[in-house]
């Protein structure tokens, strides 16, 4: 977060707090809902909603939503905590989102003075579940900025993981990559249980269509023996070891044969609530909603 954009702001008033919450609050730019977010172990509800801030303001008496008081010498010391809980997605197997609970405190001198101005809050900082996603191998790449492989394999929940297939030029036919399907698992090999698709139904990028993801394969390609594509990160609920691992079955097809049903990389769009092809034509990506576009590759 910049200065200008504390994901949580408080203020200590005479008889009652303000919590202020950026919805962007994770800073990766992913708007959490205000029905998520509780102040207090009453979890009290919001008392405004800003849209044109995304803001969620809470305003409590410093005795309600059950806070607590340390009274020390020199301080009266109210206690309370604000919860993220994040909703639940379509698809229970995995998780994108990790809960948080956020520490809040206002301070207040024990003296006799007059009115109390408003005193800064300490709010500590916000966890962040990492969701670690195994090395890459050859031909399937987890990239940070499409150049390199990434130097590291631990991701975190709310990251974009950017992936690249391609097929060295082993031959002097142009030749058109596609990636069929990609599986996830918790154990090396397509067949292990629990499993998620992420690609399917040859070459529907499925994860993109699903809750508030942004999941799509990246268009124009660079070249057309390399597709990339992006996924938000998410690991199998209940899953201690947050490890996944990604299973993917890649073809080619002469470039010049048009892609169809069986050749494809389609995406899907909520803005236009439709799926799009990387390359070709709409109705190629028709049978995505489907769930059915012919013989598996």
């Amino acid at each position: 977060h910049s200065p200008s954009q504390i994901p949580v702001e408080v203020q200590c008033q005479e008889a009652q707090l303000v919590v202020t919450v950026h919805r962007d609050l994770f800073g990766n730019g992913r708007l959490v809902s205000a029905a998520e977010l509780s102040l207090g172990p009453a979890a009290c509800k919001h008392s405004r909603l800003d849209p044109s801030q995304k803001t969620v303001t809470f305003s409590a008496g410093l005795h309600e939503c059950g806070s607590t008081v340390q009274v020390t010498p020199d301080s009266l010391i109210y206690r309370t905590l604000l919860s993220y809980e994040p909703s639940p997605g379509s698809n229970p197997a995995i998780v994108r989102r990790s809960p948080a609970v956020i520490p809040i405190e206002c301070h207040y001198p024990r003296c006799a003075c007059p009115a109390f101005p408003a005193v800064p809050a300490r709010v500590p900082g916000i966890p962040r579940n990492p969701a670690p996603i195994p090395g890459s191998h050859p031909g399937f790449l987890p990239v940070p900025d499409w150049s390199s492989e990434r130097d590291f394999s631990a991701f975190r929940l709310g990251d974009v993981l950017n992936i690249q297939a391609e097929v060295g030029a082993h031959s002097h036919v142009p030749l058109r990559l596609f990636v069929d399907s990609c599986v996830a698992t918790m154990g090396p090999g397509a067949g292990n249980e629990p499993r998620y698709a992420i690609i399917d139904f040859n070459g529907c990028l499925v994860d993109g269509r699903s809750d508030a993801t942004s999941s799509a394969f990246v268009t124009p390609r660079p070249r057309q023996d390399v597709l990339r594509f992006q996924i938000d990160a998410f690991r199998f609920a209940g899953d201690p070891r947050s490890l996944i691992y990604i299973t993917c079955h890649l073809k080619v097809t002469p470039a010049e044969q048009s892609p169809d049903a069986l050749n494809k990389a389609c995406s899907f769009s909520k803005a236009r609530n439709a799926w799009a092809p990387v390359e070709g034509t709409r109705d190629i990506c028709s049978c995505c909603e489907l769930g059915n576009c012919g013989q598996r590759g």
